[in-house]
């Protein structure tokens, strides 16, 4: 996601902060390469020169002097993207609520309905989703599908051609929901015909909230889509799609702010846990390689029930952690994505320099773990340190998972640590999990992670 603009953050803050002094040809050279990087991202030109104007000023203001100075650099820097990327807009529930879905066709507003749906679910409400899309092919039928998978309840009609008599057919079935979710038609274009059907079934529906989906890809044009969707009925935020996939998103995501149309989500890759909530802070911290631990936890909340997790947490309160535990943890950590996002996530390992190979082979042996794990006894399960005593037992799943003995080991390693990790829980104690804790305790257990 944006990995250019990234780095380039990264390197511009390091260079600031690690300068003993900021003398003209420095700070020349910082401000071509930010605005080289932000230019890349698509942000608007005529931004980007704003920004590093105002960065350049202070840099060179004599009145502010050393650390001060240089704090305040990186402090200018942050607030002005944050300004930039627009304000955090929270979704306050109902007791009944209608989220109506818009936008052009190809822009993935399907599987947004159906990860807005898992979203919530997980959340504790009782969600539903209606097609009311009755002009592309197999629209109905791609919705249903996507519900399926999810186990979220469904109504389309196959035969009906008229938005208004189908939200009318299912009527007494929606009002057993506490959130419906509406997938309506796009267009290649935006025409008068879209406008004029979104504007009907707006009135005849009236949504609590009404998200404009757009793919990120559409970089800066997405400013003139949002004017428009804005201009015909009240989009009350945008979610933007494809935020893994392209280079262009800084276009996307700053003229979205540029119409006061607040992005609300973001989707970032193809599983269903693959939405986050839009906080601008929270973005541009995770891509200063400062974490993101709200966002990893609505990660864990999108693949975990609120049910699951308060189980875990009684039986780690009670000291009892074993290997199926573990697998467990394993397969929830493959559903929120790969070891480079979620350690991204992370404070304190966000700016790891470690290896891509290091981390796909770490994802590797999780792989093989999960095997090995499977081919266990329920006893070994329970208490694995017998494996190290018993080492026939050892080669005994080794032969059964196709699992090296060395990669058992390093299984039982890890275990260990994990132990260690939740039984240095009674120091945390009464502290809140927040960006301080997470990147000390980050820091106590890092230098025992072998990669």
């Amino acid at each position: 996601m944006l990995e250019k603009l990234s780095n380039a953050l990264k390197k511009t803050t390091d260079r600031i902060a690690n300068a003993i002094f900021l003398d003209k040809n420095m700070v020349d050279s910082i401000v071509k390469d930010l605005q080289r990087a932000l230019i890349e991202a698509d942000v608007n030109v005529s931004l980007v020169l704003e920004i590093t104007k105002k960065i350049k000023q202070a840099a060179l203001d004599e009145r502010i002097k050393g650390i001060e100075k240089k704090e305040h650099i990186i402090k200018l820097l942050h607030d002005e993207l944050v300004n930039i990327l627009g304000e955090k807009r929270e979704i306050q529930l109902q007791k009944k609520n209608i989220f109506l879905l818009v936008g052009l066709n190809g822009q993935g507003k399907t599987t947004t309905a159906g990860k807005l749906a898992s979203y919530y679910a997980k959340r504790g409400s009782k969600v539903c989703a209606i097609g009311l899309d009755v002009h592309r092919p197999a629209a109905s039928e791609q919705l249903k599908q996507v519900c399926d998978k999810l186990n979220i309840a469904c109504f389309i009609s196959l035969k009906e051609k008229n938005p208004a008599k189908i939200w009318k057919q299912f009527q007494p079935e929606l009002k057993d929901y506490s959130l419906v979710i509406i997938d309506t038609a796009g267009r290649d274009a935006l025409s008068l015909d879209l406008i004029k059907e979104i504007k009907e079934i707006s009135k005849l529906v009236k949504p609590t909230e009404t998200f404009l989906v757009m793919s990120a890809d559409i970089g800066q044009t997405a400013k003139k889509q949002a004017q428009a969707f804005k201009d015909a009925i009240d989009i009350t935020g945008v979610i933007i799609t494809r935020m893994d996939s392209t280079a262009k998103a800084g276009g996307a995501l700053t003229a979205c702010a540029e119409t006061k149309s607040p992005v609300v989500f973001m989707g970032t890759g193809e599983k269903p846990s693959d939405l986050e909530t839009f906080d601008s802070d929270s973005f541009l911290s995770r891509m200063l390689g400062m974490g993101d631990l709200k966002a990893l936890m609505e990660k864990i909340q999108s693949v975990v029930s609120k049910k699951d997790i308060n189980a875990v947490q009684e039986r780690l309160k009670e000291g009892k952690f074993t290997l199926k535990d573990l697998q467990s943890q394993l397969e929830s950590m493959e559903s929120i994505g790969s070891m480079d996002k979620i350690m991204s996530m992370i404070p304190g390992l966000g700016k790891a320099k470690i290896p891509e190979t290091a981390l796909e082979t770490q994802q590797e042996k999780a792989r093989h773990w999960k095997h090995a794990i499977n081919s266990m006894t329920p006893y070994e399960i329970e208490n694995p340190e017998i494996l190290e005593k018993q080492t026939s037992r050892m080669q005994r799943i080794s032969k059964g998972s196709g699992v090296p003995t060395s990669d058992i080991r390093a299984l039982i390693k890890q275990y260990k640590m994990l132990k260690e990790m939740i039984n240095s829980q009674a120091s945390l104690e009464g502290q809140s999990l927040d960006q301080k804790t997470m990147m000390k305790f980050a820091r106590k257990f890092a230098k025992k992670i072998k990669f």
